[in-house]
């Protein structure tokens, strides 16, 4: 059993949910099977994060780059979207809902469910859920640009073509970014034996601390969940700073 340090638990988690397609593949099912098992191991760890104390929870569930992918894949993973999307695992847990990424590519009737979800959840506050759906971090940091200069060079402001005037500065652009509504997260989980990013949270995961483990995605339970948070409580959070520095601060 593994002790945790109740007065250290991240606030936000981020997770790149990855295996799902080989844990199907590995028992002889379609890759679909491997996201619908993939939709029970969300529903555990957003209530086990909920009762740890976890404040905000951010899963990718698509990328925009996953748009390459077979039709077939595409078309399940919408239908899958919508089906998972019901009031137990948000009412029951007190939960509220969030969206971010490039949700104008998705189907209408996905938007509106998402729409619809957000709605019905904005009172929960013991958690916050956010899915990264038709999402990418160059696509946010790029739109981010684009939004700055839309705003800032508007007529009346400093004219179509002052853009070189614009005063430019890491809070502007946090301002701007899809997850302006919540800080960045303290711990970065990626499942599935991959070490990688994969173009998630590129901006906001500066000082963010990384775990990787092996084990699929549809297999992760709280015991994993655990061990990774674990593994974040016996590191020294520094931001840049020396590790005397930080003992210091700390005093």
């Amino acid at each position: 059993m593994i002790q945790l340090d109740m007065t250290r638990i991240p606030q936000h988690i981020a997770i790149i949910m990855d295996g799902n397609g080989r844990w199907a593949t590995e028992r002889g099912k379609d890759r679909s099977f491997g996201h619908q098992a993939g939709v029970e191991a969300v529903r555990r760890i957003t209530a086990e994060c909920t009762r740890l104390g976890v404040k905000y929870l951010t899963l990718y569930t698509f990328s925009t780059e996953n748009w390459n992918r077979p039709e077939t894949e595409i078309h399940a993973l919408m239908g899958l979207v919508l089906t998972s999307l019901e009031d137990e695992i948000f009412m029951k847990n007190n939960v509220r809902f969030r969206v971010i990424g490039d949700v104008k590519r998705l189907p209408d009737e996905v938007q509106a469910k998402l729409h619809e979800t957000e709605e019905h959840t904005k009172n929960n506050d013991a958690m916050t859920m956010v899915v990264a759906l038709s999402y990418s971090s160059r696509w946010e940091i790029t739109q981010a640009v684009k939004d700055i200069i839309e705003e800032r060079t508007r007529p009346g402001r400093l004219g179509r073509h002052s853009v070189e005037r614009l005063d430019i500065n890491e809070d502007l652009i946090n301002q701007h970014m899809q997850t302006s509504f919540m800080p960045d997260p303290d711990l970065l989980i990626r499942t599935g034996g991959e070490l990688r990013i994969s173009n998630f949270l590129l901006w906001q995961i500066a000082y963010t601390e990384l775990y990787f483990c092996d084990t699929y995605w549809p297999d992760f339970s709280e015991e994993d969940l655990h061990k990774a948070i674990a593994s974040y409580q016996s590191r020294q959070r520094r931001f840049g700073k020396t590790e005397a520095q930080v003992e210091t601060s700390a005093k």
